[in-house]
This record gives structure tokens, C-alpha cells and sequence, in this order.
């Protein structure tokens, strides 16, 4: 991302905001005339809400900074209270304003040394769903919903002309199918990769991570270190005696001290170590996290191996589980190390090292202790690709969802319902 093209720029205090006027900073450095308020008042008057329409027209062009608590036209501080800011109003202005949806969009209040000064900033990323249209009702008809396509030309706001709107759509499909293709390449190396090194047949956990927004080459590289860091957190996150099965994480602890240099990566692995399950993850220095287990290997081990059907490839739906939590931990703790600032767009899928078998689920009751195949579940040779999204502000609460969703839709693609 373009660093440089995203200058502060400040404007009017949203409501609840209180001190002297505030001011505006474009993205460009230049200074412009006071604005409407940004409340939801303005829009029930037939006006646009100024804090929609000022986020979106960032969104929509190289991103940006509101920051709430400047003067205008002398960039003199005179502070917001901060008692008064409301994040959650906010957002949901923006919600209820702008489409499509921006989730990345974050409210921080940042306050003097000394206590006695704060601001709001709100931290608007260049959306690679541009173009985003803002909604409002007409002075004429108040029940009448008009949008508009606002946009950042230096220190104005500007309403996107047709043909902009449409180079700007065809741009978002480009970004679109580009990251599609990015996500199948990765997936693709991935089983190469973990395939090579097979010597019976065996149901794979293949999971993808990459920022809407990679980081570029010139951001700094993640160091060896750092990259034994972000393993060690993300299994220190996913710990706890309530699992019914260790993830991936744990079984790569022996090397996790040690990643080895790949191509613009940290790579960890127990392939070729013959040290029990074979798993093999990737930390990308553009944000991006590879996870491949073998879901196969304690299946192998059970006595379900006894009655699995002829030409059934088991694999255990409670590591499943597992890899999908910890693989959620692993990238969001790298795009926290790392810096990125986009939502992650997660792919993972169930593959199979041989074409011909069918993919079996073992599943388990009482905690894991009896595990046993379903035989009423669908038994198919290959799956689709699942996918989730994982915004870069979002806690635990956000992360435990994407892996839940990841494990259920890889579940539902064999009859199976799991609870969470």
C-alpha cells in the first residue's frame, strides 16, 4: 500500500464529539473548507451523512486518515472528549450508509502524554471493493433512496461519472479473479509439495491465507526470530485442555524454533523427519500463512481401521477441527506480527494424494474417546475449496467464527452437522 498517499486529512467532529471546531486534512496534504456535520440527522434531512460519504470516497481511491479534534484550516489541536466518542455508532452509520460493506474501517482515540489532549482517528484502507456507493434520501422526496460513488481528487471530494463507475467495477472483478487464481496457485504448490513426500495414501488439511491487500516487497522481511514468534503465540492461543486433539501446531513445536528460508517465506516442517504426523506451514513476508496436515495419520492408527469400507481413505474429523482453529490463530497472529492491514481471505479445502479414494470421516464421541466411522455420511473422492473472510481488527471472538465456519462447511460437504 501507498504509505504516502494516505496523509492525515481532519473533519467535523462526529455527534457526541464536543471541543472547539475541528478541521480536515485531504490525503494529499491540502486544506479545505468546514463540512457538515457527519450525524445521522443530516441524513433524515435529505443531506448525505459527511462521515459515510468522507469514508467512502477514501475507500474508493488510495484510503486515508479522518482525524476528529483538529481545526480546519490551522491544523490547531483542541482535542475531542473522549468519554463522548462512540465507535459502535459510528460503524454503524457506515453500515447503514455505505455499500458495499467496509469492514477494515477502525475508530482509535489517541491521547496525550499528559492525559489532557486526545483525538479520534479513523483509519480508512484503499477498499479492494471500490466502488463503494453511499445512499442517502433526496431534498425533494424524502422517501426517495439516491447513491452516489464519491471519490478523492487531492483535496476535494468528487461524484464518480459513469464510465468511472464502470472502469471501477471492472477493476474490483480484475482484483477479484487475480486473488482467486493467487489462492489456486498456492493450494496447487502446496499439494505438490506435501504429496512428493507420501508413501501411503493419506486426507490432507490444506488451508490458504492471503491479505486483500499483500504487503509489498519493500516492507521489512519477517526475521527468523519473528517467525518463531508467531508460531509459539498462535499455539499458546490455541491451547486448552477442552480439545479433544492437539492441532498441527503442537506437532510442529520440535522444529518451530528453527523455520527454514524458502522463497520470500519462513518455511516449518516435519515431512521428512519421520517424527509421527507429517505437517508442513508457510509464513509468507506479504502476510500470507500455508497449512498442510495429515488428517490421515491417527485414523490409520485406530481400530476404525478395521471396518473402514474397501477403498476409503479415513481421516479424523477431530484434528480436522483442530487445524482449522489453529490455522485461523496462525495467520491472524502473522497479520498482526507483520503489520498488514486488510482482511484475510481464508481457502481451505480436504484433499486427497490419490484420485481414486474415497474420503472417509472418523468421528468421535465422548470427548474423543471412541472414535468411529459414520456410515451414514457421504463418502465422496474430492471436495470445494471453502472460504471465510478474518477482518484485521478482529479479536478471538472473530477468529474461533472463521474456524468454525471453515470446519462446518467442510463438514456439511459430507452430510455431517457439526455443533459448535
Amino acid at each position: 500500500m501507498d504509505t504516502t498517499a494516505r496523509a492525515p486529512r481532519c473533519r467535523p467532529r462526529p455527534a457526541g464529539l464536543r471541543h472547539g471546531p475541528p478541521c480536515r486534512r485531504r490525503p494529499s496534504g491540502g486544506v479545505g473548507r468546514p463540512r457538515l456535520e457527519g450525524t445521522a440527522a443530516a441524513t433524515a434531512a435529505g443531506r448525505w451523512n459527511e462521515l459515510a460519504k468522507d469514508v467512502a470516497a477514501m475507500a474508493n481511491t488510495r484510503g486515508g486518515l479522518l482525524i476528529f479534534g483538529v481545526q480546519d484550516k490551522t491544523c490547531h489541536l483542541t482535542g475531542i472528549d473522549p468519554d463522548q466518542a462512540n465507535p459502535q455508532q459510528y460503524h454503524q452509520w457506515i453500515r447503514n450508509h455505505v455499500q458495499p460493506y467496509l469492514p477494515d474501517v477502525t475508530f482509535t482515540t489517541l491521547t496525550s502524554p499528559n492525559g489532557t489532549t486526545s483525538v479520534l482517528v479513523c483509519d480508512i484502507p484503499a477498499s479492494p471493493m471500490a466502488p463503494h456507493h453511499v445512499y442517502g434520501t433526496a431534498q425533494k422526496d424524502k422517501d426517495q433512496q439516491a447513491a452516489v460513488v464519491p471519490y478523492r481528487d487531492k483535496d476535494q471530494t468528487g461524484w464518480m461519472a459513469e464510465h468511472q463507475i464502470e472502469r471501477a467495477y471492472r477493476d474490483r472483478f480484475t482484483r477479484t479473479e487475480r486473488a482467486e487464481e493467487e489462492a489456486e496457485r498456492l493450494l496447487g504448490q502446496t499439494r505438490e509439495t506435501v504429496f512428493t513426500h507420501q508413501t501411503e495414501p493419506s486426507a490432507w488439511f490444506l488451508a490458504i491465507a492471503r491479505p486483500e491487500r499483500p504487503l509489498p516487497r519493500t516492507a521489512p522481511r519477517l526475521t527468523r526470530d519473528e517467525a518463531s514468534t508467531v508460531l509459539h503465540t498462535a499455539r499458546t492461543r490455541t491451547q486448552t485442555s477442552q480439545r479433544p486433539a492437539a492441532g498441527p501446531l503442537a506437532g510442529l513445536q520440535i522444529v518451530s524454533n528453527n523455520p527454514r528460508p524458502g522463497l520470500r517465506r519462513w518455511v516449518v516442517q516435519t515431512l521428512t523427519r519421520q517424527l509421527g504426523r507429517d505437517i508442513h506451514a508457510e509464513l509468507h513476508h506479504d502476510g500470507t500463512t500455508v497449512l498442510a496436515a495429515d488428517l490421515s495419520w491417527d485414523a490409520r492408527c485406530g481400530r476404525a481401521l478395521q471396518e473402514a469400507p474397501e477403498g476409503s481413505l479415513l481421516f479424523s474429523q477431530d484434528y480436522t477441527m483442530a487445524c482449522c482453529e489453529n490455522f485461523t490463530a496462525l495467520a491472524q497472529e502473522l497479520t498482526h506480527r507483520t503489520g498488514a492491514d486488510s482482511a484475510l481471505h481464508i481457502t481451505a479445502t480436504i484433499a486427497s494424494s490419490t484420485r481414486t479414494a474415497s474420503l472417509t470421516p472418523v468421528v468421535s464421541e465422548y470427548g474423543g474417546a471412541f472414535p468411529e466411522i459414520d456410515y451414514d455420511a457421504r463418502r465422496p473422492t474430492r471436495i470445494q475449496p471453502v472460504t471465510t473472510s478474518l477482518p484485521p481488527s478482529g479479536g478471538d471472538a472473530a477468529r474461533d467464527e472463521a474456524a468454525h465456519q471453515l470446519f462446518t462447511d467442510l463438514m456439511n460437504q459430507f452430510g455431517l452437522d457439526p455443533q459448535p
